[in-house]
């Protein structure tokens, strides 16, 4: 392509995206570029989910999720009192800051003692009047975030009374006002338990006291809301809320569709954008990102492209998200010549393609089975100078360890530390289902082990893959080691009674 040409205008680009011709070389298993909605994974295993029993864990189980390459940003400004770090002064030298700091610590840890100890004929409140601490907002986030990090499945009956008698008892101080941060940390505290009602008790008096209510509110609460008639409930009351500190009111809108897209909520993102439009507010690159995110998932890619094409007729153009949505819909659908075309279209318009493009585009293609296309697109990737990260290499390691070609995975394995990256628990997740395929046990467990050793903790899904195949191969010691050495890492023990006929010793 010739480097001066012009990009062709931004509302050909779906028809960009639909080449007719092949691209050479480059081709599906199936004979030609697919036309599917771009949902099916490759290698067409079962993933076991949270909640399942044990069992069979498909070579797919591992693959970076696609949130960790398809994230957007954060919609709207800063807020300027929704901020759960430590707000001190700049002029505070480091010295000082430490001091302060640690007396913070120290006057936290002695409220949170006298918390604890809450219960009959013991007065709480007297003992902190006694105390005597000087109540800021450093001191009230501090002690909040204390209960926060202590919360456990044993404690989380007992926590929310003693966090929101200490929030009662603060407010109360002289020269002292709860604001929005606050209101979300004790929310946060109540969401970890689950006590929703307690939630909604605490946006009425955030709303009488004419608190502005942040994207922070609003997702504590939606994530808390699990029936889906309260999440829209929720939504119009936000949306027509005129504390809901997001203005202009398009960051209101896409602050709430971000917040539904984290959640999975694509139905009720279509419902707000329909809303958005309703009540004339036009959307911007953000929310068109977000919405088109959502049919994809939904797999209704006519109402995809439909979007993109009215995004280039509003005069808005895609941004590095759009592109990395964009690339990635086309390798899972299959279409390696489109891919190339839209890549050589994001050069032309000034937008050059980085890591995380590339390894959309190969995360999308290595899903569609078409490894031969991911070969060729990390290989121009190399070429063009930009070079392939942890992510990107685990991308390829997973893709070939689904296919079966685990020598080709371990090439890329030795490749990438070759490189001076380090594996991620996604890497070392896919090489341990590699070897356990082709009956490598020993390697696997001591790549478990030199996984634990580099601070790299396994998830649940690669030590119930070590057991599932050792059993599968008639190792039944050597898969109760796997699970001991589980136990005395002191990692997941909650779900032990998931592997069926373990005791422990």
């Amino acid at each position: 392509m010739n480097p001066v040409a012009r990009p062709p205008a931004l509302r050909t680009l779906s028809a960009l995206l639909c080449p007719r011709r092949r691209l050479c070389g480059v081709h599906a298993g199936s004979g030609g570029e697919g036309n599917g909605s771009g949902r099916s994974d490759g290698g067409g295993v079962r993933v076991g989910g949270e909640g399942e029993e044990e069992g069979e864990v498909g070579l797919d189980a591992d693959r970076v999720p696609e949130e960790v390459l398809l994230r957007l940003p954060t919609p709207g400004r800063a807020e300027t009192d929704d901020d759960d770090g430590e707000n001190l002064s700049p002029g505070v030298g480091s010295g000082s800051r430490r001091r302060l700091s640690e007396e913070l610590r120290l006057e936290a840890d002695r409220i949170v003692k006298i918390l604890l100890q809450d219960g009959p004929g013991f007065n709480t409140r007297q003992a902190l009047d006694e105390m005597r601490p000087r109540v800021s907002n450093a001191l009230v986030r501090k002690v909040l975030l204390k209960i926060v990090f202590s919360i456990d499945s044993v404690s989380h009956a007992r926590y929310p009374s003693l966090a929101y008698k200490f929030f009662l008892w603060a407010e109360q101080q002289e020269g002292y006002r709860h604001g929005t941060s606050m209101y979300n940390l004790i929310l946060k505290i109540f969401a970890e338990c689950g006590e929703l009602k307690a939630m909604w008790r605490l946006l009425e008096d955030m709303t009488e006291k004419g608190l502005p209510v942040s994207s922070r509110t609003f997702h504590l609460l939606v994530c808390t809301s699990g029936q889906a008639g309260l999440r829209r409930r929720l939504v119009e009351r936000f949306i027509k809320s005129s504390n809901f500190n997001y203005r202009p009111f398009r960051n209101s809108f896409n602050a709430i569709l971000h917040t539904l897209l984290t959640i999975g909520q694509y139905s009720l993102i279509e419902w707000v954008h329909q809303k958005m439009i309703d009540e004339g507010h036009s959307p911007d690159v953000l929310t068109y990102n977000v919405v088109m995110r959502a049919k994809y998932m939904l797999g209704k890619l006519d109402q995809f492209h439909k979007l993109l094409d009215e995004m280039g007729k509003n005069g808005l153009a895609p941004d590095l998200y759009t592109y990395n949505l964009l690339l990635h819909v086309l390798g899972k659908g299959d279409k390696p010549l489109a891919a190339l075309n839209l890549l050589n279209y994001m050069s032309d318009a000034g937008c050059v393609p980085n890591v995380l493009h590339f390894t959309n585009l190969i995360d999308g293609l290595s899903r569609a089975g078409n490894l031969e296309a991911c070969k060729y697109f990390f290989d121009e990737m190399v070429k063009k100078a930009c070079q392939p990260d942890v992510v990107c290499y685990t991308v390829m390691i997973t893709g070939y360890v689904a296919a079966g070609d685990f020598d080709e995975a371990q090439k890329f394995f030795d490749d990438m530390l070759l490189r001076g990256q380090l594996p991620n628990v996604y890497t070392y997740n896919s090489m341990i289902c590699g070897l356990c395929v082709v009956g490598k046990f020993d390697k696997a467990c001591s790549l478990l082990k030199d996984m634990d050793l580099r601070g790299c903790t396994p998830n649940f899904k690669v030590y119930s893959t070590l057991v599932s195949r050792l059993r599968n191969a008639g190792k039944d010691s050597e898969a109760n080691n796997i699970i001991q050495y589980m136990t005395n890492k002191g990692h997941y023990l909650h779900l032990l009674s998931r592997f069926r006929g373990y005791r422990r010793c």
